[in-house]
C-alpha cells in the first residue's frame, strides 16, 4: 500500500451497537462490521483479514472496551493478527477530546454503568465539544500479533503524552496572555 489511508474504511462495534435504534442504522452507513465479544474475535478476524487482502483500510479500537480516557488501556492483540501476518500501512491515532462546561471523563465519554439515553441527552446539551484526531506513521510492525499490539500503544502513550505536553504549554501561555489583557 502507497502512503494514502485506502478507501473505503471499515470499522468494527460491538454486536450489540447495531441493534440500538438510530445508532444502529448509522453504525452500518459507516461500513461497520460487528464483534461479537461473547464468541470470541474469530469471526472478526476473518472479516478483518478479508478486509486487508481486499486493499480497503481497516480501523480498530484495539483497546476492547470503553473508559474515562485519563489513560490508555492495553491493547487487545487479535484483531491485529491479519496486520501482522502481512506487510500493510500502519497509522496509530489518538482521540482527545475538549469540553469547556464540563467533564470529558463523564460528559463525553460513554463508559461505566452509564445509560445511553440520558449520557446523549446531556451530551447533546453542551454548547461546544472539541474533537483533535492525531495521526502517527508507524515505521514498521511486527510480525506478532502481541507485540505489534505493544508497539501501537506505545505509539498512542506517546502521542497523549506530546499532546498533553502542548495542551499544557498553551494553556500557560493562554493563562499569561490573559493575565496581560487584565493588566496583571
Amino acid at each position: 500500500m502507497g502512503s494514502a489511508i485506502p478507501y473505503p474504511v471499515h470499522f468494527f462495534a460491538k454486536e450489540e451497537l447495531f441493534k440500538i435504534p438510530v445508532l444502529g442504522w448509522y453504525i452500518r452507513r459507516v461500513n461497520a462490521f460487528p464483534v461479537n465479544r461473547g464468541q470470541g474475535d474469530i469471526g472478526a478476524v476473518k472479516t478483518a483479514q478479508r478486509v486487508l487482502e481486499a486493499g480497503e483500510g481497516l480501523v480498530l479500537f484495539p483497546e476492547g472496551t470503553s473508559s474515562g480516557g485519563e489513560t490508555i488501556l492495553p491493547f487487545k492483540s487479535s484483531l491485529l493478527a491479519p496486520a501482522a501476518r502481512q506487510t500493510h500501512s500502519l497509522t496509530a491515532g489518538l482521540l482527545q477530546y475538549e469540553l469547556r462546561d464540563g467533564d470529558v471523563s463523564e460528559e463525553v465519554c460513554y463508559w461505566k454503568d452509564m445509560t445511553l439515553v440520558p449520557h446523549l441527552v446531556n451530551l447533546c446539551s453542551k454548547r461546544t465539544i472539541q474533537a483533535s484526531v492525531y495521526f502517527n506513521r508507524v515505521r514498521e510492525g511486527s510480525a506478532d500479533r502481541k507485540q505489534l499490539a505493544r508497539q501501537l500503544h506505545a505509539e498512542v502513550l506517546r502521542m497523549k503524552h506530546a499532546f498533553e505536553s502542548r495542551e499544557n504549554h498553551r494553556q500557560l501561555r493562554h493563562g499569561y496572555e490573559e493575565m496581560i489583557k487584565c493588566g496583571g
